[in-house]
């Protein structure tokens, strides 16, 4: 009797490595476990990415580090950058070394080096402790969703990917509404204290809970931790059949983060300088998160149901419109509407972009997709804050923040329109090549 190894039934092999031939239906507690775990993880991510624009008004106003808003964006940029490098990184690392080893050390690094920001003396040491914060940050989202896609059974893998997501926000949610009583009562460095739960906490679970993996790369045969090293990497994704999805991915990756992170940073000040004070600038960003929420599960149903490309597409024309409205200056509860609306496009569109590459690539290649894609996405993110703060300091208003962030959302739709295309395109030249191929043997036979 044929037995296939399951997502949640791995083949161990002597190296005492994991691998992973396909997924079934499936599910096992531990795998669950590992699952929750790694969700944990990219909880606290989201905390550490948005928790900057939580505490970016104390920095300029109460260190005495003299930052302007121009170079607040820069500070801003600085965890992005770390992220741009942790993200192409870690995904080759992880499809080399090993998922394990790969996340517990990226959760590990990203909460000491937040940890140590609280105790900055100055901005220049801020902004590098935010950098090698930022490596580890983005070397753990595509880690631990190529972790997570091998785990699940394959029918669900979008479903959860895009779930796992939802971390984000949720994270993002808890710092904008620990900011609220904290950030008076105790100052800005708290916010980055809360980092020693994730080291102390959450990390000895990861490495209670997650299984070691290598995917395999040989047909037939478990592969060595040499074959995994040889299989994967860029060379094989920046290439036929793979270089015009990867391309696109990335790029539609670069335009959403633009989006999601330029609001993440700037949203809190922005809506300062419209007139609302710390704690109603930090409820438009808790709407924000909580929208992103909101999208993680409502496009994690739409994308099994519909495919998450074409929802994707929605996702982002929905962020474009609800940013562009705010442009009008709408009553403020129409404010918080487009918000929601915004965090809700922004964040889904990334979930389904993920969710998407993740089913897109083979095994031996998936960490390494999904590391290019939010590795070269990053440069949005980097960009974002910079062009938030230089939109302001040339004196062109709040509204040029929104336009821009409404702008990239709208583009992301564009590429992802053209991806949809591209599969679309792909599975009629299979159909047509196998019909072909069918009709040749029939006729042969005749």
């Amino acid at each position: 009797m044929n037995h296939t190894p399951s997502a949640a039934a791995p083949e161990r092999t002597q190296d005492g490595v994991h691998h992973f031939p396909g997924a079934s239906a499936r599910f096992s507690k531990r795998s669950a476990a590992a699952v929750l775990v790694c969700w944990l993880l990219v909880v606290f991510d989201g905390y550490d990415l948005i928790v900057y624009g939580t505490v970016q008004s104390s920095l300029i106003t109460d260190t005495g580090w003299g930052l302007t808003k121009a170079t607040a964006g820069t500070v801003g940029s600085m965890a992005f950058l770390g992220m741009m490098i942790g993200a192409i990184f870690a995904g080759r690392m992880s499809d080399s070394w090993g998922r394990r080893r790969t996340i517990i050390a990226c959760a590990a690094l990203f909460s000491l080096f937040t940890i140590l920001c609280a105790f900055s003396p100055n901005a220049a040491v801020f902004g590098g402790l935010r950098l090698l914060a930022g490596i580890g940050l983005g070397g753990l989202v595509p880690s631990a969703n190529a972790l997570v896609a091998e785990l699940v059974p394959a029918k669900w893998r979008s479903t959860i990917a895009t779930l796992m997501m939802s971390g984000v926000p949720i994270g993002g949610s808890i710092a904008a509404l620990a900011g609220i009583p904290l950030i008076p009562t105790f100052g800005w460095p708290v916010m980055f204290l809360v980092a020693a739960v994730a080291l102390l906490v959450v990390v000895p679970l990861g490495m209670r809970f997650l299984p070691e993996t290598l995917p395999e790369t040989l047909p037939g045969t478990p592969p060595t931790a040499k074959d995994a090293k040889q299989a994967a990497g860029f060379k094989s994704l920046l290439r036929a059949p793979y270089l015009g999805m990867s391309l696109l991915f990335a790029i539609s990756t670069l335009v959403t983060l633009f989006a999601w992170y330029g609001l993440g940073t700037w949203l809190p000040n922005l809506m300062q300088l419209a007139g609302y004070n710390l704690g109603s600038a930090l409820t438009f960003a808790l709407a924000l998160n909580l929208g992103a929420v909101v999208g993680s599960v409502a496009t994690a149903w739409a994308g099994t149901r519909f495919g998450p490309i074409p929802t994707a597409i929605v996702a982002a024309a929905v962020a474009a419109v609800g940013l562009a409205v705010l442009v009008a200056g709408p009553p403020v509860g129409l404010v918080y509407v487009m918000l929601v609306l915004a965090g809700v496009g922004t964040h889904g569109t990334q979930c389904l972009i993920i969710a998407a590459v993740a089913s897109h690539y083979p095994a031996h290649l998936r960490g390494t997709a999904l590391g290019w894609a939010l590795g070269v996405g990053r440069i949005g993110a980097v960009a974002a804050p910079q062009v938030g703060g230089l939109l302001l300091a040339a004196g062109l208003g709040v509204n040029s923040n929104f336009l821009a962030f409404a702008g990239a959302a709208a583009v992301a739709a564009i590429l992802l329109g053209a991806i949809g295309t591209k599969i679309k395109t792909a599975k009629i030249n299979t159909a047509n090549i196998q019909s072909k191929n069918t009709t040749s043997v029939g006729a042969s036979n005749v």
